[in-house]
């Protein structure tokens, strides 16, 4: 790994990582495709993490031959969609108070966004700005292309350069995105994760709890 450099800027994945929703996602995936006779594996879901919406419905849809357009499938999933928002809390509060621009870019749809964050509005509203890779206009590509966080980084008032920011992923398609758009990424994966897959990460934690500030340049936890 690379020695860490200072930052004025971060950007969080959600899917993953603020929400912490990966084997919530496989279930719903599966019981979408109970009916076909088909099911996907924890390992399906992580390698489709950060496509948008679209990809995953047509990787899945050609996978299993299935008899309806992409479209009809992801309508499918949407109408299983949960509610789970875990862990982050602390670092992005303390991010705030401290007035460094934070952001989220994510591989995912501004309905399921808004559905996801229906009970989390105060949450949201401390980052400066989303960026939703499935239906963002600007977003052509989504990850493991850069585009998402390049764009993310775009939109921030002071424009920065992708050097002055940090993202944070879960995902192998993440951690590739982010260092395509050259920033650095600490990775917050999930345990059952091999280890080769976390390679070009700036810094790999078991958890957000473990980040320290500190260590590129952002203000130190006041506790």
């Amino acid at each position: 790994m690379c020695p860490l450099k200072p930052v004025t800027h971060v950007i969080f994945d959600m899917d993953g990582l603020l929400l912490d929703n990966v084997d919530l996602y496989r279930i719903i995936h599966n019981q979408v495709l109970a009916p076909y006779g088909h099911s996907v594996t924890w390992e399906h879901i992580m390698a489709e993490m950060g496509h948008t919406g679209l990809e995953v419905a047509q990787k899945f849809c050609g996978m299993f031959n299935l008899n309806i357009s992409p479209e009809e499938y992801i309508q499918k999933v949407k109408s299983h969609y949960p509610e789970v928002f875990p862990g982050a809390e602390k670092l992005v509060r303390h991010l705030h108070k401290h007035n460094i621009p934070i952001a989220i870019a994510s591989g995912g749809a501004q309905d399921s966004f808004e559905l996801k964050t229906t009970n989390h509005k105060e949450f949201v509203s401390l980052f400066s700005h989303v960026v939703l890779a499935s239906t963002d206009p600007e977003v052509e590509n989504g990850k493991p292309a850069p585009d998402v966080f390049l764009i993310c980084a775009k939109r921030f008032p002071d424009s920065p350069n992708p050097d002055q920011c940090l993202v944070f992923e879960d995902a192998p398609n993440g951690v590739e995105a982010g260092v395509k758009a050259g920033m650095q990424v600490v990775m917050v994966p999930d345990p059952r994760l091999a280890q080769e897959k976390t390679k070009g990460s700036s810094q790999v934690l078991k958890s957000l709890e473990d980040f320290k500030p500190e260590l590129f340049g952002l203000p130190t936890y006041d506790d």
